[in-house]
């Protein structure tokens, strides 16, 4: 890995982190989450409240990045060719009648599935291909998404009526889960002040499609010591209940642990960590920073969990200070 190639990479995704921020109050957490699911090359599901802001930064992100953008409002009545495009006929040159495929909203650099938990379960599995395959199926015939792909869903962590769990095979497909808080009273003057006026601001771009792959490839290259992956296993196996490091919380609320996609997840995101904090390995530190977003979503807990109404960001960090004791950090 040259050098100056990886300090220009760095360079261009904390100009494009800049640019989103300059834009989007507060919200770093998220917004570096986000940005870890995408040059990762995974998708990310975004929860949080009404109002804070989780669509607009996905479309700003869109814009620092110069990548086609599409959303698609999920409700009870949509469909699945709403989502991948249909077959049509029409007429050709000669008068003849033949399939045409007009395609629909999710042939787009970032897709955003808003409100995904609004559709019903067959509407939700169109998007599995797409998210696992990056390709659409329609009458037999396939078509390549474009590249690079992300779906970007939000959820609402209240408001429950008329809306469908996503199913578990679906959840397993977001790289990340990511939380968005509430703003601060600092934050809410700022989005105010930025928001309530005639002056509109414009998000210059500072990468497209080529770079954001490029840097996708090079954060790839970040290296992985053994230790590190060792300290990554263990993280994924004491989420197991049954496992020897797993902490009493574990044993206790957790029906099902995180399975090999989880594990494979964690290592790509901490990678692309360790590429934004300017090291050309990953740390112990990239894993812990890495582990909420990457294992909330993959956590089941069971009867008693529910009912005590512990969270899985509790039951993580309870797996990061029992694995880090028993002396493998």
């Amino acid at each position: 890995m040259e050098e100056a190639q990886f300090q220009q990479a760095r360079e261009q995704l904390l100009a494009a982190k800049q640019a989103v921020q300059s834009f989007i109050v507060g919200q770093e957490e998220a917004l570096n989450q986000i940005l870890w699911s995408m040059f990762a090359g995974g998708h990310a599901l975004l929860e949080g409240l009404p109002g804070v802001g989780k669509t607009m930064t996905i479309r700003t992100i869109s814009e620092a990045l110069e990548l086609s953008f599409s959303r698609i409002q999920f409700t009870p009545d949509l469909m699945p060719a709403d989502i991948t495009g249909t077959m049509m006929l029409e007429p050709d040159d000669k008068g003849k009648q033949q399939f045409t495929f007009h395609k629909g909203p999710v042939f787009a650099n970032i897709v955003l599935a808003d409100e995904i938990n609004r559709a019903t379960p067959k509407t939700q599995s169109a998007l599995l291909e797409a998210m696992g395959e990056k390709t659409v199926t329609v009458i037999g015939e396939t078509f390549q998404l474009p590249a690079p792909f992300f779906v970007l869903a939000t959820q609402n962590p209240i408001d429950l009526e008329g809306t469908y769990p996503l199913p578990e095979a679906q959840m397993d497909r977001f790289l990340c889960k990511i939380n968005v808080g509430y703003p601060s009273e600092e934050e809410l003057k700022m989005i105010v002040e930025r928001t309530v006026t005639t002056k509109q601001t414009a998000v210059r771009p500072h990468m497209d499609s080529a770079d954001v792959l490029a840097v996708q490839q090079l954060a790839a290259n970040i290296l992985v010591a053994d230790d590190i992956l060792e300290f990554a296993v263990h993280l994924i196996m004491a989420t197991h209940a049954e496992h020897e490091l797993a902490p009493e919380s574990v044993r206790s609320y957790v029906r099902f642990g995180s399975g090999p996609r989880g594990l494979q997840s964690l290592i790509r995101i901490a990678k692309v960590r360790a590429l934004m904090e300017g090291r050309y390995h990953v740390s112990i530190g990239d894993l812990k920073q890495a582990a909420l977003p990457v294992l909330r979503h993959r956590l089941f807990l069971n009867f008693e969990g529910e009912a005590t109404g512990i969270t899985a960001d509790a039951l993580i960090e309870d797996v990061i200070e029992a694995v880090s004791v028993a002396g493998r950090a």
